[in-house]
């Protein structure tokens, strides 16, 4: 259930301008899902730098009949952070893929960085390597949840477990700045995740980060929700700790999961119930569309002065192809350019 927004608004992808450089080795599955997805991605007009040992990445490229004609490249990484080493990997080794893609993106020879490897390496090798936006403290993932008016972005979910009210506010201001430029979302509306709607309701932090959020005029603030009002799409935004909104992501995903095989197993025991589920199969397709991961690829680690993304570990190709696309999308609307712009313009909180 992770991921973005609808990208309705934005615009197609260019195969004329810089490419994403992709960790192609990193993830549950090593290099075979993510150079399929990049040979989808290119095929729609994404331009692809894969990072990663060359004579693997080759070998796996040369399963494609016509890869040759599409606007792939390798740059070499000998070295990968495997999914169960420590991200502090990242400082010693400067030859792993991930930091070899994060210094692309650096150079100006990448507009962004996508990976479905280690998360935490993935958000440490950005951090070292791009920097944060001007008065950013921390950087925030910002996920997206289906809801029953769209998608919601919630931020943090899982880059900060401690942290203090004025990331809150800071990850306000970002997320609001990106839903305006990345899927054309006038002035959304951001909402404090809380055990109550009333406004003294929460523990120390939250109470510090109502009283934030309520003095900026930079934002749209709504006030507290609860944990029921996130599906119902009370919010555009809601932000939190990265302790609770990962929790929250992967309960989220979990019962999604749980309900689906449910509906599978209801749906199998009987013949009625099997005609029954031959009727609804179109809608339920639709349904799991929404609540899968691989809809909408990856979530954007915000905050960094460059644009990374951060997918599962167990993507399959369609995800690496949709996270290609949506990094493309975001670069091509100017996204860091415009959130450092109106950092820089209102300063403060």
């Amino acid at each position: 259930m992770t991921g973005e927004g609808s990208a309705v608004a934005n615009p197609a992808p260019n195969a004329a301008g810089l490419p994403i450089a992709l960790d192609a080795v990193g993830g549950d599955h090593g290099a075979a899902p993510n150079v399929e997805g990049a040979v989808q991605a290119a095929r729609a007009g994404v331009r692809v730098t894969l990072v990663g040992d060359r004579v693997k990445l080759h070998a796996e490229l040369s399963k494609y009949p016509g890869a040759a004609s599409l606007p792939l490249e390798i740059v070499d990484a000998p070295d990968v952070i495997g999914m169960d080493e420590h991200a502090s990997d990242v400082r010693g080794r400067k030859d792993a893929s991930i930091n070899v893609a994060a210094r692309l993106v650096k150079d100006g020879q990448a507009a962004a960085l996508v990976s479905m490897g280690h998360s935490g390496a993935t958000m440490a090798a950005s951090l070292l390597t791009l920097g944060r936006l001007p008065g950013i403290d921390r950087p925030a993932i910002l996920t997206h949840l289906p809801t029953r008016n769209g998608a919601l972005a919630l931020l943090d979910v899982g880059a900060n477990a401690d942290v203090k009210a004025v990331y809150l506010a800071q990850w306000a201001r970002l997320a609001s700045t990106y839903l305006r430029v990345v899927e054309a979302r006038e002035n959304p509306t951001v909402g404090l995740l809380s055990i109550g709607e009333e406004d003294h309701k929460g523990n120390t932090l939250t109470l510090e980060a109502h009283a934030l959020l309520r003095s900026m005029p930079s934002i749209n603030f709504y006030g507290n929700v609860e944990g029921g009002d996130l599906f119902k799409g009370t919010t555009d935004i809601v932000v939190t700790d990265g302790f609770t909104g990962n929790i929250v992501l992967k309960l989220a995903e979990g019962e999604a999961r749980v309900l689906f095989s449910w509906i599978r197993e209801a749906l199998g025991s009987s013949a009625r119930n099997k005609l029954g589920g031959l009727l609804v199969r179109g809608g339920l397709r639709a349904v799991a569309e929404k609540m899968d991961p691989g809809t909408y690829g990856a979530s954007i680690l915000i905050g960094v002065r460059g644009l990374s993304y951060i997918g599962h570990g167990s993507a399959d190709a369609r995800a690496v192809k949709n996270a290609l696309l949506r990094a493309s999308r975001a670069h091509q609307s100017r996204l860091i350019e415009r959130l450092s712009s109106e950092l820089s313009s209102s300063p403060g909180h």
